[in-house]
């Protein structure tokens, strides 16, 4: 069983970037709640690196075009935390579930609950 995050924004410097110009001078406007949760400004939020490396869950991080290249079937939207097991995708949460998450320590939080 493999855990995919998938982030609301393109790969590449360029795109990077961009989001960052975005997130400082508009942030109530950025398109994906799950890079405003696990990154600062500049760098991967240091809870959120913590979590990710301490747990034992296979997880798997895409943009959103590398996850379409991958996945050019799969029908989610952005930004979304999804389940692969046995060649099957099932959303565990979708945009909606991630625009309610207020902070990192509560969407790990809400993520120990769902993963092993």
């Amino acid at each position: 069983m493999t855990f995919i995050f998938v982030y609301n924004a393109n790969s590449g410097k360029l795109n990077a970037l961009l989001d960052t110009g975005h997130k400082l001078l508009n942030p109530s406007t950025y398109p994906c709640s799950l890079c405003a949760l696990t990154y600062d400004t500049f760098s991967e939020n240091n809870l959120w690196k913590t979590f990710r490396i301490e747990s034992k869950a296979e997880m798997i991080f895409y943009h959103k075009d590398e996850f379409e290249a991958e996945f050019p079937d799969a029908d989610i939207s952005y930004p979304s935390v999804l389940k692969l097991e046995d060649l099957h995708l099932s959303t565990l949460l979708n945009k909606d579930d991630l625009n309610e998450i207020p902070s990192v320590e509560l969407l790990i939080e809400k993520l120990k609950t769902i993963l092993p």
